[in-house]
C-alpha cells in the first residue's frame, strides 16, 4: 500500500472492523501493535486504560485510537501503517479469533486485500500515467532546448552569412563561404565532408579540391562554391561535371553567388542524362535560411525538377 500520509476512509474503517476480530483479548491487540513497531507514544494511554480500568475501553475503540494517531502522524508513521497493513493481509492462521468471529474476519481480511489489490493497481497506472508525462515532459521540453539552440546556431550562420559582403580579399571570402555553407549543411543534417583537397601520388600536389559532400535522397553530392563578379560560364560547370563523371556514381550541386551563362545550364542540362546536377544561385540559400525554410526540403525540389523536368536551374516556389 502506498499511501504516504494516511490510510483512505474505507480502508480505515475496514481496518477498525477486522483487528479488533482478529484477536480474543485487549492484550493481544496491544501486542499485534507493538509488534508492528508501533511506539508507546501512540499507545500508552490506551494501555493504561486495558490495566487499570478494562471496562471503559472496547478492542474496538483500541484500534481506532491507534490507527487514527498513527494517521494523524502523516508520513511520520509511513512504516508503521505499512507494518500494519502487511500483518493483516498475511493473516493466514485465524485460530487466535474467537470461534463465533473467524469467517467474519477471514470475510474482512479478503476485503482488505481486494481494496489493497485495487488501490495497487490504480497506483501502479497512476505512476504509469506520471511517468509517461514526465517522459514526455522532458522530450518536450528537449525538443524546445534543440530548437533554440538550432535557431540560435542558424542566426549565427546568418551573421556569418552577412558578414562575407564586407570582405574585399576574394581568397578570404571563397573560403570565408565554405564555412558558412558547410556549417549551414552541417545544422540540417546533410553534410558529410567539408572541404578537402586530393594529393597526387606522384608527387603533383593538389590534383583536385573539393568544396564539401553532402547527401540528400540517399545520393551524395560533390558540391563546388564560388564567389564571382562575372557569370559562372561553361568552362567552371564543365570542370565540376568531370569530377563527377569520375567517381560514377556521384551528384553535383553547384553554388554561385552570380548568375549562370545560358550556355553553361545547356551543358548541365545536356549532362543529366549522365549525371545529376543542380544549380544553385547563392540569394536562393540565402533567402531560405532568412525565412527559416527547410534547406533540405528545398534543395530536393531542385532535385525533383533537375530529374523530372530536366531543369538543373530551377527555382521552387
Amino acid at each position: 500500500m502506498d499511501e504516504i500520509y494516511h490510510y483512505p476512509p474505507e480502508l480505515f474503517n475496514l481496518l477498525v472492523d477486522t483487528i479488533p476480530l482478529l484477536f480474543r483479548s485487549k492484550k493481544d491487540v496491544l501486542l499485534f501493535f507493538k509488534g508492528s513497531g508501533v511506539s508507546k507514544k501512540y499507545t500508552e494511554d490506551v494501555e493504561s486504560r486495558i490495566y487499570f480500568d478494562r471496562q471503559s475501553i472496547t478492542k474496538y475503540e483500541i484500534v481506532r485510537n491507534v490507527l487514527s494517531r498513527l494517521n494523524e502522524a502523516g508520513e511520520k508513521a509511513l512504516r508503521e501503517r505499512r507494518e500494519i497493513l502487511k500483518r493483516v493481509v498475511e493473516f493466514e492462521s485465524f485460530s487466535s479469533c474467537w470461534p463465533d468471529d473467524q469467517l467474519k474476519a477471514k470475510g474482512l481480511v479478503a476485503e482488505i486485500q481486494k481494496v489493497i489489490n485495487t488501490k495497487d493497481a490504480f497506483t501502479r497506472m497512476k505512476i504509469a500515467r506520471e511517468k509517461e508525462a514526465e517522459k514526455n515532459r522532458k522530450e518536450y521540453q528537449q525538443r524546445i532546448e534543440e530548437a533554440q539552440s538550432l535557431r540560435l546556431e542558424r542566426s549565427i550562420i546568418k551573421e556569418d552569412f552577412n558578414q562575407l559582403f564586407s570582405m574585399s580579399n576574394p581568397h578570404k571570402r571563397g573560403k570565408a563561404l565554405e564555412i558558412v555553407l558547410n556549417n549551414l549543411f552541417k545544422s540540417y543534417g546533410v553534410l558529410i565532408r567539408e572541404s578537402f583537397s586530393l594529393i597526387g601520388s606522384n608527387g603533383e600536389g593538389i590534383i583536385e579540391q573539393i568544396d564539401g559532400v553532402i547527401e540528400l535522397d540517399n545520393k551524395i553530392f560533390l558540391v563546388e562554391m564560388k564567389w564571382w563578379d562575372k557569370p559562372v560560364g561553361v568552362g567552371e560547370v564543365s570542370h565540376h561535371l568531370v569530377r563527377i563523371f569520375n567517381r560514377g556514381h556521384a551528384c553535383g550541386i553547384f553554388i554561385s553567388t552570380s548568375p549562370f551563362t545560358q550556355p553553361a545550364v545547356a551543358v548541365c542540362k545536356e549532362s543529366l542524362s549522365k549525371a545529376l546536377i543542380v544549380l544553385v544561385n547563392l540569394e536562393e540559400i540565402y533567402k531560405v535560411l532568412d525565412q527559416e525554410e527547410n534547406l533540405k526540403d528545398y534543395l530536393k525540389r531542385k532535385i525533383q525538377a533537375a530529374i523530372i523536368n530536366k531543369e538543373p536551374l530551377h527555382y521552387p516556389v
